[in-house]
């Protein structure tokens, strides 16, 4: 993942509510999964087993987050169960097969998620960070962010 990316998703998240903390995660996934297919495809296992370390990063965040006060948690825990086999099986083996049964998995969450995250009304998750506006300022297809309380509490409560 580039820098810009890592900001990118840094400020997305910092602004997220629920479920769009969700929908950001399967965005990742699938961004690690083209990471690791790129790898796979220059040969570098380092680099592969990197990406499949992060997916299964996200996907424990995932199935941390579940609730299972409701049964629809059974129903994705067995999704995720079902991805992190086949993430190990693309580990030992090397192939892109698994790979493609996970992509389509989260893709299809990712897809029922970015449908009803504009249903989610609440509020971001994180409070107390730095509020970023960004606009076209200054010239032609300049794009400027400015940080508004830069020096505020960041993050910690005094």
């Amino acid at each position: 993942m580039t820098t810009e990316l890592k900001q990118e998703y840094t400020l997305r998240i910092t602004q997220a509510n629920k479920t769009q903390l969700i929908t950001i995660l399967y965005e990742m996934v699938l961004l690690y999964i083209d990471e690791a297919e790129n790898a796979l495809d220059d040969g570098n296992k380092m680099e592969f087993r990197s990406a499949i370390r992060k997916i299964r990063g996200c996907m424990n965040e995932l199935t941390a987050s579940l609730n299972f006060e409701y049964e629809l948690a059974q129903n994705f825990l067995q999704l995720y169960l079902y991805v992190n086999r086949e993430l190990v099986k693309a580990s030992s083996h090397y192939e892109k097969e698994n790979l493609e049964h996970v992509r389509l998995v989260i893709e299809q969450l990712h897809k029922a998620y970015e449908q009803i995250q504009n249903q989610d009304t609440s509020g971001p998750v994180m409070g107390n960070t730095q509020t970023v506006y960004a606009g076209l300022t200054y010239g032609k297809n300049t794009l400027t962010e400015n940080l508004a309380d830069p020096g505020t509490n960041r993050g910690f409560r005094v």
